[in-house]
């Protein structure tokens, strides 16, 4: 049985030693990790049943924890990407060939979202980082909204949960091209 935490900065700590958590975000309950912890996300992948190659959704509280990973955008693309942050936004941005491939899957860009959800943010912000950000359900499941269908879906197999309110949306994060601006998902 995963533990409850509702303090941020001690789910943090469970991130630094390579924990699995799940988090509320603006619309359903996130499962995160250390995104640079391979071993971490093999074992997220595991609980999910989701493989690598599909890649990942990085969400932190500032870009900076994010640009170790990504390349420049042309100047006009990244103005459009930043003005719809802190938000509800996820963006396909091209990648930089360091960026680990459990992130990246198939893909040459990597998902990320600056969260305007506040337990989320503090949650990146007491990490220091950005965290893996997948929906906390199996794969092909519908996603938890509540930390008691967390609990009783993937309960075991997590190290906590952190038990808040989720935002007040209705679907998951839009999923938009950095590149092009297109919608691949609406949010």
């Amino acid at each position: 049985m995963a533990r409850y935490l509702r303090d941020p900065q001690k789910a943090a700590a469970i991130l630094r030693f390579g924990g699995i958590l799940a988090y509320p975000t603006e619309a359903v309950y996130g499962l995160g990790c250390d995104p640079i912890n391979a071993q971490a996300v093999q074992r997220l992948l595991q609980i999910k049943g989701r493989e690598v190659e599909q890649g990942l959704i990085l969400i932190a509280a500032e870009l900076s924890q994010l640009s170790q990973w990504l390349n420049p955008l042309p100047a006009q693309r990244e103005a459009e990407v930043l003005q719809s942050w802190p938000g509800h936004v996820t963006w396909l941005w091209p990648a930089k060939p360091q960026t680990p491939h459990w992130l990246t899957g198939k893909h040459s860009a990597l998902a990320v979202r600056i969260t305007d959800h506040p337990t989320a943010r503090a949650l990146c912000s007491h990490f220091n980082g950005a965290l893996i950000s997948t929906s906390a359900n199996r794969h092909g499941q519908p996603p938890a909204r509540s930390a008691e269908e967390v609990e009783r879906v993937l309960g075991k197999s997590l190290d906590a949960i952190v038990d808040a309110p989720l935002g007040t949306r209705s679907k998951p994060s839009e999923i938009r091209d950095a590149l092009t601006g297109a919608i691949l998902r609406p949010g």
